[in-house]
């Protein structure tokens, strides 16, 4: 991390190949890939109403043929493998327009599949033409630098933790980017294909540690370096497009790093359930919040993961609060109360709960198909 050569928590205005090949090798312990989907839309999309889908036609999202595509997927997989370290882990993101093409090339260079992952959108764009299903899902593969790769960056006793004592899975239910989240340049989208901070938070927190060096090759809007620096992780991230680059530094640069440890996440809350990670990944309720036991006025902070910490105990909601409570079992959702810095008055957790399942089923449909 010392190496002069690394410019560490950087966004860096370049083409990703050219910028990798200047790094030191084996340098990075994760990377997340965002790249372009090569969607080939041939025609505007437009709604029943005829009003005009603000769908994903920039041109860097548009190759001559899918050998060029193929090409640029090659050079950028090779260029992030040379800087992997070998126990490093790669994150790729696609749809079915460019995953299947990604995942055959990143195996024919050597990596090695861990899983692949579904994130499932809450609000998808209805397929307008009424010809398909409705494209309500991405996918994202998690692979090591290759086959025999040791000491790989998983933590799974948080993510169970996280999950309400349930094993993580590979079916991920989060909202897409929207609100304020989305940032935007006067009326318009900064970025067409920006994704949610909830899930990078899923990503780095679950595989990746603190001090960590997150690499991003298609770095948009700065999501990856905004949820690394806010969890403690290191991260240099680079765009070919200098707008991009200026609003991604803009951006990291007004968040604050937040409580963090060793560990990490959630997956898994199919709707009505919702674990209580995701109230935090969602900032419903930040990391360093302190939560309250009515029973016996015992407290407990939140961490970074979804799970709580009191008395040099940690735990879910649930059995950090039966250990409390000394008691069998506990409701975490009921039994601990968080402060409304609205009212200033004590509420249950499950206010959250509700008010994030209110949030899911009234947010607006996602506008790229």
């Amino acid at each position: 991390m010392s190496n002069p050569a690394l410019p560490i928590d950087s966004v860096i205005e370049g083409d990703c190949v050219e910028v990798l090949s200047h790094l030191p090798a084996r340098c990075a312990d994760l990377v997340f890939a965002d790249p372009p989907y090569n969607l080939r839309l041939e025609s505007a999309l437009h709604r029943p109403d005829l009003s005009r889908v603000d769908a994903v036609d920039d041109a860097w999202d548009q190759f001559e043929t899918p050998e060029a595509y193929d090409a640029f997927t090659r050079a950028w997989l090779d260029a992030v493998r040379r800087v992997l370290k070998p126990s490093g882990t790669l994150w790729v993101i696609g749809s079915y327009h460019n995953i299947y093409r990604v995942g055959t090339i990143l195996m024919d260079l050597g990596y090695w599949i861990l899983n692949d992952i579904v994130w499932i959108k809450a609000n998808p764009t209805p397929q307008m033409r009424g010809v398909r299903f409705c494209n309500a899902h991405e996918t994202l593969i998690w692979a090591a630098r290759d086959r025999r790769a040791t000491g790989i960056t998983f933590n799974y006793r948080a993510l169970k933790a996280a999950n309400e004592d349930r094993q993580a899975r590979s079916d991920w239910y989060l909202p897409i980017c929207s609100g304020s989240e989305r940032l935007r340049v006067g009326d318009a989208k900064a970025h067409s294909t920006q994704k949610p901070e909830a899930l990078l938070h899923r990503i780095i927190s679950g595989t990746s540690r603190p001090g960590d060096l997150v690499v991003d090759p298609f770095c948009g809007t700065g999501t990856t370096a905004a949820v690394a620096k806010r969890l403690g992780r290191r991260f240099l991230t680079m765009d070919i497009d200098p707008a991009y680059v200026e609003i991604a530094r803009q951006r990291v640069a007004a968040v604050t790093p937040c409580l963090v440890d060793a560990e990490a996440l959630d997956v898994d809350a199919p709707p009505p359930k919702v674990s209580f990670a995701t109230i935090v990944e969602t900032g419903l309720l930040p990391a360093g919040t302190t939560l309250h036991l009515r029973a016996n006025g015992a407290e407990a902070t939140v961490q970074s993961d979804g799970t709580l910490v009191a008395n040099g105990l940690r735990g879910s909601i649930h059995r950090l609060g039966a250990r409390l409570l000394g008691a069998p079992a506990c409701n975490g959702w009921e039994h601990w109360h968080y402060r409304d810095p609205a009212t200033g008055h004590l509420q249950p957790l499950n206010a959250l709960r509700v008010a994030y399942a209110e949030q899911m089923s009234g947010a607006a449909p996602e506008e790229h198909p």
